[in-house]
């Protein structure tokens, strides 16, 4: 056995057993995207996926073969995945790699149920298609200072309104911006709301960008005037803030708010989360709420409770905070309630849960413009029983 084989062969036994470090999980991606040629990247999956088998299959041979080349062929964009750090790697071995150690992280899983004789594919339901849900798309609806209503995702695209001198059109992709004209009207206060299922993008009169997750509202002037800039949020954005010292960017929800003066950062501020999130990617933040203040610095977080509570994370994965801005669901380490939380407004279904909520943690990737039933399908991999009906997904004890 070759050194690199030897070497894979250890990270891929810390990694099937859970006793990886971060560093060891890192080092065997990197060993799998670094091959040289398919040939030889397809004979390392073949060489870590046969160590399943010292257990017994996972899956019948016909099975794992197929797996296996759905690995290798696969669409990046459309492929589950390991959450990765290196954005240099190329796209195609990103999706092959990531698609395989997330299958492995599974397949532990499902190999646990095998020595109770409970068989992975019992897990993965039959869905009808009208009993599925189509993923969200972009959808929002701009409501003007007198109560006048816009549906962004069927208006045409051009010129939608004019308040005083401030322009209102929409691009041929699909963006909301607003044009300033002589500043000599009074600012008036515009929405953008999307509906469970949408997302929507949109250029401010300053030029800051914003892109609104579903279920979610941006309440923002047509014209910035005074000191600040400020906008007001639910649900969750992503913004990209135009630089202007003289005039700091405030974002607020509820009792919070965030002060930037040109940055890039995702606010998470759904009312059924239990926490509010707000991930930095660029530049510096300040977030207060009462007496609880924090200073972000890129790469770091900052939670809030319920209670009021303020606490700042360092060295968050932010890919994981943003994926849903670039079409992709994204999680690490995180429970099927927080997972079907996102899925319940993207597809815009209900979820219940029959018996308890498993307790599993689940690290993965996916496309959000997959179908309700291709997510599921694929977390049923890894055990999770469940049924789509009338717009309802039910996890299943």
């Amino acid at each position: 056995m070759s050194e690199l084989y030897a070497r894979l062969d250890y990270l891929f036994n810390t990694y099937y057993n859970g006793t990886a470090t971060p560093a060891e999980r890192d080092e065997l991606f990197e060993i799998i995207n670094s091959s040289a040629t398919d040939a030889e990247l397809a004979s390392l999956i073949h060489h870590a996926w046969d160590k399943l088998d010292d257990h017994g299959p996972l899956f019948d041979r016909s099975k794992s073969e197929d797996m296996l080349m759905q690995i290798l062929r696969t669409n990046p964009e459309q492929s589950v995945a390991a959450p990765v750090k290196n954005n240099n790697l190329p796209w195609r071995r990103l999706g092959v790699a990531a698609s395989f150690l997330l299958l492995v992280g599974f397949g532990a899983y499902i190999y646990s149920y095998q020595k109770k004789q409970v068989i992975a594919k019992k897990n993965i339901a039959k869905i009808h298609p009208k009993n599925d849900a189509l993923p969200g798309g972009n959808k929002a609806i701009l409501t003007l200072a007198n109560g006048k209503t816009i549906t962004l995702d069927s208006a045409q695209n051009g010129l939608l309104a004019q308040q005083g001198t401030t322009k209102i059109n929409k691009t041929r992709n699909g963006q909301l911006v607003y044009e300033t004209g002589t500043n000599v009207d009074a600012p008036v206060i515009n929405t953008v709301s999307t509906p469970r299922g949408g997302q929507y993008q949109l250029v401010l009169p300053d030029g800051s960008k914003v892109c609104l997750n579903s279920a979610s509202s941006l309440s923002f002037p047509t014209r910035f005037t005074g000191k600040t800039r400020e906008v007001t949020i639910t649900g969750e954005a992503y913004f990209e803030v135009a630089k202007n010292p003289q005039m700091p960017f405030r974002v607020k929800s509820d009792n919070t708010t965030v002060e930037v003066l040109g940055t890039h950062f995702n606010i998470m501020a759904y009312n059924d989360e239990a926490e509010m999130k707000t991930t930095l990617l660029e530049g510096s933040v300040k977030i207060s709420n009462g007496t609880a203040i924090g200073i972000l610095k890129p790469g770091q977080q900052a939670v809030l409770n319920k209670a009021g509570k303020l606490k700042v994370l360092n060295d968050v994965d932010v890919d994981d905070e943003i994926a849903w801005k670039d079409g992709i669901f994204q999680f690490r380490d995180a429970g099927i309630d927080a997972i079907m939380r996102q899925a319940a407004r993207w597809y815009d279904v209900k979820v219940a849960y029959e018996g308890k909520i498993p307790q599993r943690e689940f690290t993965g990737r996916i496309s959000r413009n997959v179908k309700a039933s291709e997510l599921m399908s694929m977390l049923g991999y890894a055990g999770v029983k469940f049924k789509i009906e009338d717009k309802r997904i039910t996890i299943q004890q």
